[in-house]
């Protein structure tokens, strides 16, 4: 039987081979082929910033304790609960004669334009390079997509923290 076998069935019979060996150290974790190491599984909560949100309503959309859809580089994910919100109107700046040189005060001509921060928690993998959340690295910067049953908003986030242990429970 063996004589019958060329050079081509030999090698496609190897590479099986090393594909269930390979495959089975990564299932019965023996082999860890990941370039970052996972430390820890971790809650965090992250704050999305929302510049020059228009609303024509005097309620905000975000709600606390609801659930928002979002999207993290353009590639869906999932539902996350909203820990937070924080919406301030635009502000504007006036000179003054004062130890600061400025005033701020909210721009009257911009009576529909708002600034929101919203707190998102999840659940991420803690790696020596920063959190990791369906496979999307968590960090400062990152453009997210937060959308509701009335409304779909792009901002950046601008804070991550882990929730302590302490707190979770």
């Amino acid at each position: 039987m063996l004589k019958k076998l060329k050079v081509t069935d030999l090698i496609i019979i190897l590479f099986i081979l090393i594909f269930i060996v390979v495959g089975s150290l990564s299932v019965f974790k023996k082999a860890n082929f990941s370039k970052l190491p996972v430390e820890k599984e971790a809650k965090i909560q992250f704050e999305v910033f929302f510049r020059g949100v228009t609303i024509s309503d005097a309620v905000a959309p975000f709600k606390v304790g609801d659930n928002a859809f979002i999207t993290i580089r353009n590639v869906p994910y999932t539902k996350l609960k909203i820990v937070g919100v924080n919406v301030r109107s635009r502000m504007a700046v006036i000179p003054a004669n004062n130890e600061v040189g400025y005033i701020l005060t909210e721009d009257i001509s911009m009576p529909f334009l708002f600034d929101f921060i919203v707190r998102l928690e999840d659940t991420a993998k803690k790696t020596p390079d920063g959190y990791v959340a369906g496979g999307n690295k968590i960090k400062m910067g990152l453009p997210v997509v937060i959308e509701g049953e009335k409304y779909k908003y792009t901002g950046t986030i601008s804070n991550i923290q882990e929730v302590p242990e302490t707190a979770q429970r």
